[in-house]
């Protein structure tokens, strides 16, 4: 029987442990599309809506029967998109060119080519919650005519209608919010925000102080950018706002969710290295199956163009 791709390849299991644990602080698509494992390499996404978060009356009468329940329903198709990208160690870095790298070069390669591969992601979770298409009429603002940059606006007051429509929905409170940086900018410099810190504190609004004041359990900033070939660059989450209901430690893609990442088990995986004589380098292959999908729409509102 001929082997498939999964039997062929050879993983290198400490540096798949490696970039597996891997995490960048300015990316943070993961805080509305939480990673969950899967076998399969295409489906149906798992998607939720009002009846997800139904309160049920489960008594039960002697002799009756007992009432079924189910949790989502099968949504739009899904494939996991297979990333890959190979970091090298040229000979150069070592003294014998016959000498394997040790596991700090190796390591970094790893490391280096998985941030490329995390910020291709990032991109993709964000294209997914700033894209207003995915959103219906009541889960979604545009304040490019009431920015928070104007003093005369109000964040928490934007924020409070996005909580009411969310929770008016799904009956849960969003309990995240991520910002990108010229939102976080505006918020934290907007007159009325900075008011309500004038005699608390002295110090620099952070997230985590707005996620005090505006009563959620997470606010951050996505400070990502990319660049082009030309050397352009674009703040991957522009100038928008996303306020959602995401579980605080989702244990499977069957959990009401605004967003999931789906991630085959066991990725992303290290290859064993190997030389490139032509290249004169040992060669690290980083390969990550993954897809984010949106699973819960009305547990999302976008804001657009606050900052």
């Amino acid at each position: 029987m001929p082997m498939n791709n999964s039997q062929v390849r050879v993983i290198d299991p400490i540096l798949s442990n490696v970039v597996q644990g891997y995490r960048h602080v300015e990316l943070v698509g993961h805080a509305l599309f939480p990673r969950v494992p899967v076998q399969v390499s295409g489906g149906q996404v798992l998607e939720f809506d009002k009846k997800s978060f139904q309160l049920f009356n489960a008594r039960r009468a002697p002799g009756a029967n007992t009432k079924r329940i189910e949790f989502g329903h099968l949504g739009k198709p899904f494939a996991l998109f297979q990333d890959a990208l190979e970091g090298k160690v040229p000979f150069e870095f070592l003294r014998d060119a016959s000498r394997v790298p040790g596991i700090n070069l190796g390591t970094r390669a790893a490391n280096g080519t998985m941030r490329a591969l995390m910020l291709a992601l990032e991109n993709e979770q964000a294209g997914i919650a700033r894209a207003a298409a995915n959103y219906d009429a009541d889960h979604k603002i545009d304040l490019a005519a009431a920015k928070w940059t104007d003093d005369a606006n109000n964040p928490n007051s934007d924020l409070d209608t996005g909580k009411t429509a969310i929770a008016d929905t799904t009956g849960m409170e969003p309990n995240v919010l991520v910002l990108s940086r010229a939102a976080f900018k505006a918020a934290k410099n907007n007159a009325k925000v900075v008011e309500r810190f004038k005699y608390t504190s002295k110090e620099s609004i952070t997230a985590e102080m707005l996620a005090s004041l505006f009563d959620l359990e997470r606010v951050v900033v996505g400070k990502a950018i990319s660049f082009d070939e030309a050397g352009a660059s674009t703040s991957i989450w522009g100038t928008d706002a996303v306020l959602a209901y995401v579980p605080t430690t989702p244990s499977g893609q069957e959990e009401p969710s605004y967003g999931y990442t789906y991630t085959m088990e066991g990725h992303p995986i290290v290859e064993q290295a190997y030389q490139d004589r032509n290249a004169k380098s040992w060669i690290y292959p980083v390969t990550y199956e993954r897809a984010p999908v949106l699973a819960g729409m009305t547990a999302g509102y976008l804001l657009q163009n606050v900052g």
